[in-house]
């Protein structure tokens, strides 16, 4: 892809996300399209909020269970970014229309104490840097069709990575944890008082400190690292739940703490 094109993708992102609105796959579009077209696409959708007074607060990780790559033929993690007006809090209403095929899933949020960086990151370095770990619920959404129309061709990775990895919002819980044994931290989720998935963290590449260690190294090729003070959504270790108008959300960590969400 050339640069006007990454451009023009991108303006029709920051447009559909605006509108609610959605755009053909870029995968169709553009059919030579690659990683790092992908995440040069994602950048400028960034660069245009921030540009708007919607600072960067975070980042999320996708696709680290191994069920979602093998499902996209893909061996690594993807990446997006969190900013400032994706963040709401736990028990909060979303407003009809808010977003356009809202789904949700259950994380474990890092926050930040110290910059974190360095293609060398271990997890030493991550648990040294992580000021605490919450429950969280990942807001999913989609500016570009999750299928085409004409070709029936499915949306692909490099869709997704351009659309800011899916991400739409975060939810997090208001308990504070150490960073201990979180394989073993688990979920129950449930739509109303139905349980809909349950999960543990060992889902997330068998821990999901080894996520943010991922994270901080792909940063660092890029000239770039975590940063003191910003939240990081390690990944889902449940199936997405789509979240139609009258969803109400309860995830139960347990010992660890809840996260609550309804959908108008």
């Amino acid at each position: 892809m050339k640069l006007e094109d990454h451009r023009h993708a991108a303006a029709a992102l920051v447009q559909a996300e605006r509108d609610r609105t959605q755009i053909g796959l870029l995968s169709v579009a553009y059919p030579d399209i690659g990683m790092d077209d992908a995440y040069a696409i994602q950048k400028q959708v960034v660069a245009t909020k921030v540009a708007t007074g919607d600072p960067v607060i975070g980042w999320k990780i996708g696709l680290t269970s191994r069920a979602m790559q093998m499902a996209l033929n893909i061996d690594i993690p993807d990446s997006g970014v969190l900013t400032r007006s994706m963040r709401f809090d736990s028990g909060a209403t979303i407003p009809t229309g808010h977003f356009i095929e809202p789904r949700i899933e259950a994380e474990i949020a890092f926050v930040m104490q110290s910059d974190l960086g360095g293609v060398d990151a271990t997890r030493a370095d991550v648990l040294a840097a992580t000021k605490y770990v919450a429950p969280a619920l990942e807001i999913l959404d989609t500016r570009i069709l999750r299928r085409d129309p004409e070709t029936g061709q499915a949306r692909k990775v490099f869709d997704t990575i351009s659309d800011n990895a899916a991400n739409a919002g975060i939810v997090l819980g208001a308990s504070r944890n150490a960073p201990d044994n979180l394989p073993w931290v688990g979920a129950i989720v449930s739509v109303g008082d139905v349980v809909e998935e349950t999960g543990l963290g060992a889902g997330v590449l068998g821990d999901p400190v080894e996520s943010v260690v991922w994270l901080a190294r792909r940063m660092a090729l890029y000239g770039d690292q975590i940063k003191a003070g910003q939240v990081i959504l390690s990944g889902s270790f449940i199936r997405p739940i789509e979240c139609p108008p009258g969803t109400d959300i309860h995830a139960d960590f347990g010992d660890f703490g809840r996260v609550d969400l309804s959908f108008a």
